[in-house]
């Protein structure tokens, strides 16, 4: 005996999908569609979407600088056990240094810290 039911089947089952017109499996393409293109998008912006303190941050560690953070109840400051290369010492006094302290401390921020491994 075949039951017919007036109940419409849960949303994403396969028996909701069987039920699915061809307008809601072209919605579903062009979704997907759209959240591949978006991901693409967002890999190619990301390059512009760093902050200035950020790309300060990581120039000065690509010049092989040592400076390490410590942050302590949301204190940061900065410690030197080694001596950096001359070029990464002078990205530091001539890049870093001379900001405010708040963008010297946003620069700091994303240094490598001593707080964890």
């Amino acid at each position: 005996m075949i039951s017919i039911s007036t109940v419409p089947p849960e949303s994403g089952t396969d028996d909701a999908r069987c039920a699915d017109t061809e307008e809601a499996e072209n919605d579903r393409k062009r979704a997907l569609e759209n959240a591949h293109r978006n991901a693409r998008e967002a890999s190619v912006r990301g390059r512009d979407t760093e902050t200035p303190s950020l790309r300060l941050a990581r120039e000065y560690l690509r010049l092989g600088g040592h400076r390490r953070s410590k942050i302590d109840d949301n204190i940061i400051t900065v410690r030197l056990w080694e001596e950096d290369p001359p070029e990464a010492e002078r990205f530091w006094k001539e890049r870093v240094e001379t900001l405010s302290g708040y963008e010297r401390h946003q620069v700091e921020h994303f240094l490598p810290t001593i707080n964890t491994p």
